[in-house]
């Protein structure tokens, strides 16, 4: 039998968990509390579930030193139901402002309102899109289904910069975003902060989408969520699956801007929104029910909340002033001390994306040109080493060494071992 501490896990997702969170977790679900019973049967509106959404809301708004003036929410949408959540609440917020704008010119006139709306959308409705890598795409392509793809403004595809495959993050100045006028600019400026598929990470915050007329940002950061500094004050909406760095399969977290839920901000109604043929969406996706109701309107799967809230109480317990800081060194090194080897053989690795915006999360190289024998031998003597998941993604294939936080420093050294191992033997 082989014992967990006899591997180390490099999958992208679902991704490796702490050792003693899972151990905990094993004897929360027999008994949780001495109450004999387990975790995953306890209501979901008892004292003891909202202590555990406290808790972790708790845990992340230290990490990431959330402002009181957003909040948190947690959904069973996964990180790619949260690509057409962030539609459905921005645009309505938007077609809401431009229908109380007219209505503030003509008056009780329902008729000429909703004629004059109508134009405005589909003259001015515009969600801008930054496509980096496979999921940005999904995200665009999601909302060209849900709006039109008329509305929908891709400002940046960087395959057109790097001979039609990802890889790159072209200049600010070669970005096409929608112009911040007078009138308003894009219901919403989205961009995946990490790519896990194809192992591209935003550097920073994109100072075109700063200033005081910043447009409402948008970052799906599900596979770097908690692995480094981030100044949430720039975003309107941050949002990930917890399967990476947070916890296990089965929620997504949003961090939104209170000023984006009632009573700061009003949603378009349904019935206004048919109107115009803009979708409705299900009203689990809907940011402002699931705020009004703690993030339980249905039944949310507390167990998943309690992994990721021990998950991160753990890293506030670990790094303590240092918060995030503390955490985003570990990864830092880890990375750097793989693509350092990665580099260091040239004749055998090269590193899939460009070196100015290598992830730290999922590090995507190739053997000997992607030569698939050699992959496979190289995967072949990894497993026999205890390290596992380091097949690239079907869609590109390669190898992908996913660099979560659970991936300890010692599992980075063993791989880097392998690869040292590997390149002078070939």
């Amino acid at each position: 039998m082989v014992n967990r501490s006899d591997v180390h896990y490099f999958g992208a997702g679902p991704a490796p968990l702490p050792t003693a969170v899972l151990e905990r977790a094993s004897q929360v679900l027999l008994n949780y509390k001495d109450k004999g019973i387990g975790l995953c049967e306890i209501s979901h509106r008892s004292p003891d579930a909202n202590e555990i959404l406290a808790d972790a809301k708790n845990a992340l708004t230290n990490l990431l030193d959330i402002p009181d003036d957003y909040e948190i929410l947690f959904l069973q949408s996964g990180g790619s139901g949260e690509f057409s959540a962030t539609v459905y609440n921005l645009v309505s917020i938007w077609v809401e402002k431009k229908r109380a704008k007219i209505a503030e010119e003509v008056g009780d006139d329902k008729a000429e309102v909703v004629r004059r709306l109508r134009k405005v959308v589909d003259e001015e409705l515009k969600l801008d899109y930054l496509v980096t890598g496979s999921w940005s795409l999904k995200a665009s392509q999601e909302a060209a289904r849900l709006v039109g793809a008329q509305h929908v403004n891709v400002a940046l595809d960087a395959r057109k910069a790097n001979s039609g495959k990802f890889g790159v993050i072209p200049p600010e100045a070669q970005w096409n975003l929608t112009p911040q006028t007078s009138g308003g600019g894009p219901a919403l400026v989205y961009f995946c902060d990490n790519e896990t598929v194809d192992g591209v990470e935003f550097p920073a915050f994109p100072q075109s989408l700063e200033g005081d007329d910043a447009p409402l940002v948008c970052a799906d950061m599900s596979s770097n969520f908690i692995s480094r500094k981030v100044d949430v004050r720039k975003y309107a909406v941050i949002f990930g699956g917890a399967q990476k760095n947070i916890g296990n399969t089965g929620i997504a977290i949003v961090i939104v801007r209170k000023s984006l839920l009632p009573p700061h901000s009003t949603p378009a109604s349904p019935d206004l929104l048919r109107e115009l043929n803009l979708s409705v969406g299900p009203i689990v996706l809907d940011y402002p029910t699931i705020a009004k109701n703690n993030s339980l309107y249905n039944t949310l799967p507390i167990f998943d909340v309690w992994v990721a809230g021990q998950v991160m109480a753990g890293l506030v317990n670990t790094y303590g002033a240092k918060r995030i800081g503390g955490q985003e060194e570990i990864s830092d090194g880890k990375a750097r001390m793989i693509y350092e080897t990665l580099d260091k053989y040239p004749n055998v690795y090269r590193v899939v994306p460009d070196k100015a915006v290598r992830s730290r999360m999922n590090i995507c190289f190739r053997v000997h040109g992607g030569d698939a024998e050699k992959e496979k031998d190289f995967l072949a003597g990894a497993e026999k080493k205890g390290l596992l998941g380091l097949k690239g993604h079907r869609s590109v294939g390669g190898i992908r060494a996913s660099n979560y936080n659970a991936v300890t420093l010692e599992g980075a050294k063993t791989l880097v071992a392998h690869l040292e191992e590997y390149a002078q033997s070939s």
